[in-house]
């Protein structure tokens, strides 16, 4: 755990800093119209650094040599994580909204145990919804793929 501990402290430590940097550069003050693009950032980004450095802390004065994680309790996390990151991977292919319904779908099979029918109405739902939202309300343009484009958008 002591060796986690750490590696999680520094690689907390060095994000934060990388944010901090960045916001800096933005400004983290206070203009005549509100704050700055930087200072939420910069302010979370501090206070994640400070948690790391208590997790470090921590970690420094642990003494039990036990296993950070075991065969068992690695398995649920990698049934999370494997299909995460193939989900990132098709995106860059199918966009966004194809990739994320597929990932639910498997997800909610594989997982969930749920109906054909629960997962087909969730996964046509929710990136239609998540689409409207983003790209009609928010105009704000999200990772496109060949659907789309098939599509029209």
């Amino acid at each position: 755990m002591r060796v986690a501990d750490l590696v999680t402290a520094l690689a907390l430590i060095l994000v934060g800093g990388v944010v901090i940097a960045d916001a800096v550069r933005l400004g983290t003050g206070w203009d005549s119209d509100g704050p700055q693009s930087g200072f939420f950032p910069f302010w979370l980004a501090v206070l994640m650094v400070t948690a790391a450095v208590i997790i470090g802390l921590q970690g420094v004065n642990r003494t039990s040599a036990a296993a950070f994680v075991t065969a068992g309790q690695l398995r649920p996390v990698l049934a999370v994580l494997v299909p995460a990151v193939a989900m990132v991977v098709l995106m860059e292919f199918l966009g966004l909204y194809v990739a994320a319904a597929l990932y639910l779908a498997f997800y909610m099979r594989w997982v969930g145990r749920h109906s054909w029918l629960t997962i087909a109405v969730l996964c046509l739902a929710v990136p239609i919804v998540t689409f409207v939202i983003f790209e009609r309300w928010f105009l704000v343009p999200m990772p496109k793929g060949p659907l789309e484009a098939w599509l029209g958008f």
